[in-house]
């Protein structure tokens, strides 16, 4: 089994391993029971998997009390744990956003449902039009301040949200973002590749990228039809529908080829190819089951040579199917 990789988050002293487990879909649900989700979580950390991903609104907070049940027992300075808030988790009219208000009530909540005393990474989930961005930073440098989180960072967030957040952090000599999330796998390359990318760099900050395999869909177990067990038919339909165009899984069906012929799987080359950009610090896995774990860490032994880039450029911007 390939050696875990560590790799510092951008210019910030932490370090997370190149893969990490996510939550999203997966535990907490009634899809996948907690002996399995407990399971993989136990799987990824001998594994070497240090960083483990969540948000509040995972399950509606069931999926942090799963993973809080998981690490019980660990050791705790091993873990890298992140959680999120930003989306509403009721009714309630401040339930949700990124005012001081629902930041601070969010961490204590999360705190609890994971048994922590602080979590290592807060993100905020979404960009927050309706909260000045100085009440988003001062409240997460309070949080810092006090302890109960190490590092806060971004999720989704664009350049220009990202580059006024340094305008306070600057003004204020506050504690600074050091990680964005973004969408970024071979067939979802906007979000990333151009102005957030350089922004990123730019301040230092790593990434750490969700839906790396296109949920799923480089992996090659849609080519032809969906699986019934797949967490395909656990997210919206509709949704999941416009991710099985016909040029993306023609896209998918070559890069397997490719794969094969380099006698990797697809995942471990997908996976390989987001982890060979420079300002990606770790890729965002989600497993309903141990060996999915073993299968994802061989992109770690998964070399992509000159030539092999330049044949799946060539894949990627082909336009025929």
């Amino acid at each position: 089994m390939a050696e875990m990789q560590y790799r510092r988050l951008g210019t910030s002293g932490i370090k997370v391993s190149a893969i990490s487990l996510g939550a999203w879909l997966t535990y907490g649900s009634d899809r996948l029971a907690e002996e399995k989700a407990i399971a993989c979580i136990h799987t990824a950390v001998e594994a070497g998997i240090n960083f483990i991903d969540v948000a509040d609104i995972y399950a509606y907070g069931r999926a942090e009390e799963v993973v809080g049940r998981a690490i019980k027992g660990m050791k705790r300075s091993d873990l890298v744990v992140s959680t999120k808030a930003y989306w509403p988790m009721s009714d309630n009219v401040n339930d949700r956003g990124l005012s001081r208000k629902h930041i601070v009530e969010s961490v204590e909540k999360s705190l609890k449902r994971f048994d922590l005393d602080y979590l290592d990474i807060f993100f905020c989930h979404r960009f927050d039009p309706e909260t000045p961005m100085e009440e988003v930073v001062l409240a997460l440098d309070d949080l810092i301040r006090q302890g109960k989180i190490l590092y806060w960072g971004t999720s989704m967030w664009a350049a220009g949200n990202i580059a006024d957040a340094y305008d306070v952090v600057n003004h204020y000599r506050t504690h600074r973002p050091v990680t964005e999330q973004p969408l970024y796998n071979m067939l979802d390359r906007h979000v990333v590749e151009g102005d957030l990318e350089k922004e990123v760099a730019k301040r230092g900050m790593g990434l750490v990228v969700w839906s790396p395999l296109a949920q799923g869909v480089l992996t090659g177990k849609y080519n032809d039809s969906v699986p019934e067990d797949s967490r395909a038919k656990n997210v919206d339909w509709e949704w999941f529908k416009s991710q099985l165009t016909d040029e993306r899984l023609a896209k998918a069906r070559q890069i397997g080829a490719l794969a094969n012929e380099m006698g990797t799987t697809p995942s471990a080359l997908a996976l390989a190819w987001v982890l060979k950009n420079p300002v990606v610090a770790s890729a965002i896995i989600g497993a309903s089951r141990p060996e999915q774990i073993h299968e994802n860490l061989k992109a770690l032994d998964v070399e992509i040579t000159e030539e092999i880039g330049a044949r799946i450029e060539q894949i990627l911007q082909s336009k025929a199917v």
